[in-house]
């Protein structure tokens, strides 16, 4: 009861005096309610003193009850404000809500009703954590028993969904249980690393086994398009479940989410695989084999990933459709605005593919700027960073256009990303990849136990530069870095978001199909 006891009231009412039992209640619940007869009474108490919640009379003599709202508001702007009247006049009340109150009650009032109005508005933050952090500690034992090494790619989809959820339910309420749930999620990647181990060799080939990205556009955006649908296929490069999550009550105005999935990113989960593997509906060795001129290998000058509208092109000729296409990478805001304002040209294709940068850049600048590192401290600065982006970014207007079209949207990703937190040490000559996550080169030194490791690449259907060729990939939050400079490469990486190896949160990639109201 300490904490509710520290709860101070202000009840302004001109009839203060036929409201005793309603006081009375209160002080014996634990609360310290002042009270005021007139609104510049009030006004002065509250200049003076403090107070968490306000009780106002909407009819009172003198300053009225909307008069004293607006003078309470400019004063204490976030103070809660719960007017009480006898009018149920519409006009009355909406210029009440247009003023921000926080709740609106009609008189008579009962003290339960009094009671429940205190703790939604006053006490809700500590209830609300309470309540979360229980329930999570009988989930907790539940996720815990379920998990295994042999858990099905459905069951890991649950456990991903659910343990994201409980990391933004635990966030939301500041619980001191999130601390319990980073352990347990750590402890699901190291499981997930094990099922991957055992089972990802089989999932490139068995059609029964996850969708994957190299079978993204025939299962999943192809059939819309034989169906005769206008399909936009929107790719956030880095984009996990969680920011999903963080934005999708920003697009429920405008969108009914008509399908909500997760695919499995190949390995290596890095944009020059992940990626070119999605758009061409090949994997990586395949691309190499069938057209090594758009393929760049790792030792090769020029970016990984200049020819992803040709990639688009292959796959249709392969199937054989003539659907008109458009292809649009947004990497600044200049070209994400104008593509916005001309969105009516999208209508003309039956598949516009747009890819977004802008989650990769601000990965990579949180790593290499101090201010954007604080300002995305942790996880949730993270997922808020990317919803301020969001709310405020041409992605948002153009599908605020969309929604007024008739149109199938694909909202997706090439892969994810992990905070890396624990450093393994390998070496490798100087034509190794310089990726923190994966490693691919000739005579890698590294602790077999710590890695996973592929030493016949092309069983994995990835391509070798030489006949000596591995590949070795970092699993959960673990990152790789070079003996020499240790310390120096340890902290500047230490912390940073990274993608490339084995973790849930880089290998689940959200799918999601968007269907204008």
């Amino acid at each position: 009861m300490e904490e509710i006891k520290k709860i101070r009231i202000l009840w302004i009412d001109d009839e203060i005096e036929h409201l005793k039992a309603h006081l009375i209640f209160l002080k014996q619940k634990g609360f310290v309610v002042d009270t005021a007869s007139n609104g510049n009474d009030a006004l002065d108490i509250l200049e003076e003193n403090h107070f968490d919640l306000v009780f106002l009379d909407e009819n009172m003599p003198g300053l009225s009850g909307l008069e004293t709202l607006l003078r309470i508001k400019e004063m204490r702007p976030s103070l809660p404000v719960i007017m009480i009247t006898k009018s149920e006049e519409e006009d009355i009340m909406d210029q009440a809500i247009g003023s921000k109150i926080a709740d609106y009650l009609i008189k008579p009032v009962k003290p339960t009703q009094i009671l429940s109005s205190i703790k939604r508005h006053v006490d809700r933050d500590r209830l609300v954590s309470q309540k979360a952090t229980s329930d999570y500690q009988a989930e907790f034992s539940n996720i815990g028993f379920r998990l295994s090494d042999h858990l099905s790619w459905n069951e890991w989809q649950e456990v991903y969904k659910k343990l994201v959820y409980w990391e933004l339910e635990l966030q939301s309420t500041h619980s001191p249980m999130d601390e319990v749930l980073k352990m347990q999620k750590n402890e699901a990647n190291q499981l997930f690393a094990r099922t991957v181990k055992s089972n990802y060799e089989n999932w490139l080939i068995d059609k029964k086994g996850p969708l994957m990205s190299h079978r993204v556009f025939k299962d999943y955006v192809l059939p819309f398009l034989d169906k005769g649908e206008k399909v936009v296929l929107i790719v956030i490069d880095n984009f996990r479940l969680d920011q999903w999550e963080t934005i999708r009550s920003d697009l429920r105005p405008f969108f009914d989410v008509a399908a909500d999935h997760l695919y499995c990113s190949i390995l290596p989960t890095s944009t020059q695989y992940a990626r070119n593997a999605l758009f061409s509906g090949l994997l990586p060795l395949q691309i190499q084999e069938f057209y090594p001129d758009l393929w760049i290998d790792d030792d090769e000058e020029g970016g990984r990933n200049q020819f992803e509208k040709e990639l688009i092109g292959t796959f249709l000729d392969r199937m054989r459709r003539s659907f008109s296409f458009s292809y649009h990478k947004i990497s600044d805001s200049e070209s994400g605005k104008k593509l916005a304002e001309n969105s009516d040209q999208l209508k003309s294709y039956d598949l516009n593919v747009i890819v977004f940068n802008f989650i990769d850049m601000l990965s990579h600048a949180r790593t290499e700027l101090k201010m954007i590192r604080e300002l995305a401290a942790d996880e949730a600065a993270y997922r808020s960073l990317t919803r301020s982006w969001f709310v405020h970014s041409s992605l948002f207007e153009l599908l605020k256009r969309l929604s007024g079209e008739k149109v199938r949207i694909i909202l997706t990703s090439d892969h994810g990303s992990i905070r890396v937190q624990h450093p393994l040490k390998v070496v490798g000559d100087r034509n190794t990849n310089t990726n923190l996550r994966f490693k691919q080169g000739k005579n890698l030194a590294y602790k077999a136990k710590d890695v996973f490791e592929v030493k016949k690449p092309e069983s994995f259907f990835l391509p070798r530069i030489n006949i000596s060729t591995s590949y070795i990939f970092a699993k959960g939050d673990d990152f790789f870095a070079y003996p020499n400079n240790y310390n120096y490469y340890v902290n500047y990486y230490k912390d940073s978001f990274q993608h490339g190896g084995i973790s849930l949160e880089e290998m689940l990639v959200p799918l999601i199909e968007l269907v204008p109201l």
